[in-house]
Order: structure tokens, then sequence, then C-alpha cells
């Protein structure tokens, strides 16, 4: 099983490969997940049936020796079958590990293509694989993941919410309950919400006694003379760029409530069951935020105010300095994410 992807993604997609033993008359011991090293760290846990080989993902697309010696690796695996159910994918990646497998049997999903991407795909679309078409952009990957298996299996599937089973460790000793998760990154500037309303909103938290706790990656961190003057509070904690990935998810499992963008975490919050809610823009709106009607679970409230340019893939004309909040992102309001704040605190979570 192809999995080159980011966290989310894989977050996304794991609940489905419990229906693949099934599907394909295998056991789930008997099924190898070529992962992202990225996640490489959690894969224990969270994929404690399945064996997982993790795949430095930059390496592999940029270093050619490196490149070679996981081939060879994968060649030797000698698979009876390879499956790759991504739709946005990169061909020189995922299809790329699935050819070298060269695997009797190999299951593709349809993928997202362009016309940039148009001759690589066609190729590896003729290699006789079997094609699965789980529909037209934009559908949301949690049905593509259910269209998918269903197509494989003949039988109905219906899409269900990310759910992933995690160690039940306290957070770190300085953090303590209540609390609420902020997560103000992303890998991408512009699906940030403007750092100032994180930190309004964290002052806002503190007068209703919750304490705050800022998580990201050491890369992320940004304007720190906007976080400063908040540190001064012993009820906030900075954890960004503190954390470890098991750590970053022991400290979202343990929260009151989290805050984040439309990024990985996002995804793993609400799979972990914990209440969250998401900030969202329009680049591809609807794939993979916000969950489609049936699918969301209670725990999880999506963001967003709708504009004319949605479904841009962050392809943005409206902005002029690169690093700023992309306007469909900016454009949430305060008063919209605090709304859904006070709806998910004052909830029972029945997750």
């Amino acid at each position: 099983m192809i999995r080159m992807d980011g966290i989310g993604d894989m977050t996304l997609f794991r609940n489905s490969l419990d229906h693949y033993a099934n599907a394909f008359g295998i056991a789930a011991n008997e099924i190898t997940v070529l992962g992202c090293e990225s996640w490489s760290s959690i894969a224990s846990e969270v994929f404690d049936d399945y064996r997982v080989i993790t795949i430095n993902e930059h390496r592999y697309a940029r270093h050619l020796g490196y490149r070679l010696k996981v081939n060879i690796r994968v060649r030797f695996f000698a698979p009876q079958i390879t499956v790759s159910d991504a739709y946005f994918r990169r061909a020189l990646m995922s299809d790329s590990l699935a050819w070298v497998a060269g695997a009797p049997r190999t299951v593709v999903a349809l993928p997202y293509i362009n016309e940039r991407t148009r001759p690589e795909f066609a190729w590896y679309m003729s290699q006789g694989w079997e094609v699965i078409d789980t529909g037209a952009y934009p559908a949301h990957e949690l049905v593509r993941h259910a269209r998918f298996i269903a197509a494989v299996t003949g039988q109905s599937v219906l899409p269900e919410a990310p759910a992933i089973t995690w160690r039940d460790r306290s957070p770190p000793a300085k953090i303590t309950s209540p609390y609420v998760v902020l997560n103000p990154g992303s890998n991408e500037y512009g699906r940030r919400w403007p750092l100032t309303e994180y930190v309004a909103l964290a002052s806002w938290l503190r007068a209703r006694d919750l304490r705050v706790v800022f998580v990201g990656k050491a890369e992320e961190k940004a304007c720190d003379d906007l976080l400063a003057p908040l540190l001064e509070d012993e009820g906030i904690v900075d954890m960004i760029g503190q954390s470890t990935l098991p750590e970053l998810f022991d400290i979202m499992r343990g929260a009151d409530l989290v805050v984040s963008n439309d990024t990985g975490p996002a995804h793993v919050a609400i799979a972990l069951g914990t209440k969250t809610v998401v900030i969202v823009g329009g680049g591809h709106f609807g794939c993979f935020v916000p969950y489609p009607d049936g699918v969301v679970p209670g725990h999880a409230k999506f963001v967003y105010r709708r504009m004319d340019c949605y479904h841009c893939f962050w392809r943005c004309h409206k902005r002029d300095d690169p690093k700023a909040s992309f306007p469909c992102v900016a454009a949430v309001s305060i008063d919209q994410v605090r709304t859904a704040c006070t709806a998910l605190l004052d909830s029972v979570n029945t997750a």
C-alpha cells in the first residue's frame, strides 16, 4: 500500500486501510504500507497491525542515489498486489514506486491530472494497471476512499470520519488542564489565519479561565514580538518547535479544544476525538476540508467565508505579499471562530 503523502492525508486514509485485508483476501499483517518518513515516529502506534516502511519523500524526489536504493528495496519486496488509492499524488513518487514494485496486480485510483502532469500519468496509466475512477474534482478524500474500496469489493462502503487509536499518556508537565491548543502554522503561509487573530483568541480563552498552548513546527514560528507579551502570562505555553510528533499527539489528545489552520494536525486532532475548530480557505474547498455532510463528527467545526474565487488550487492572485494570509483565510472573522469555540466548549463530547 503506497501512502506517500503528509500526515493529514494519512489520517484521512487510515480507516479505509482496515478494509483492505477483506478486500484483497489477506491478513492485516500481510499488508506493507510504504509511507513518509515525516510521520514514521507515530507509525508503530497508528498502524499497529501492519508493517510500515517509511521513505524520506524529499530525498526520494531529489537524490538519484537514494531513489535507486529505495527502488531496489521495493523491487525485492516482490508484492503480489500493489495499491495506490490517492487522488492527489505525484506520478514520479507514488506511481513510480508502484511501477518499480512490479506486482502481478496493481490497483490505483485515477489521479487528478492537469496539463503539466498529463504525459507522466498517461504513461503510468497505460501499464495495464486496474484504474479506479473515484469521481471528478471536487470530491472529498473520505468519499474517494469509500468509493475505491467499494469498487474493489463490489460492495457498498460508506465514508467514515477519521479515527485513530493513540496511547494514553499525559502531555509535558508544564501543560496543565484545562487547556486549549492553538496551531497557527502551516506549510503554506497563505493558509495561516493571521497571527494577530490567534493572539486575540488566546486572550479571549484566558478570560474563560482556560490555559492556552501554542504548537507547531520550529520553522513555522514567526512574529515572536506578537507572542512575547502573551508569554508573560503563566497560563500561556509556547510549545512551537518544542515537541516531537508523538508528544504533539499527546498534547492534542488531552486538550479541551484544538483550533487549527487547514493543515495536518487539524485532521489528527479530529481523529483523536478532540473538539476541533478548523479555519478553512477555498483553494480546493471540499476536497479535504470541510468534511462532507453525514461524515463530519459532532466534535468538529469548520469555519470559512465563501468567496467567488474558491477552487483556485491556492494559486491566489489577490495578495501582494507571498507571506500573507490568503484573502479567503483572512476573511474568516474572530467572531466566527469564537462562536464555533463556544459551541464546542459548552457541548458534551460524545466522540
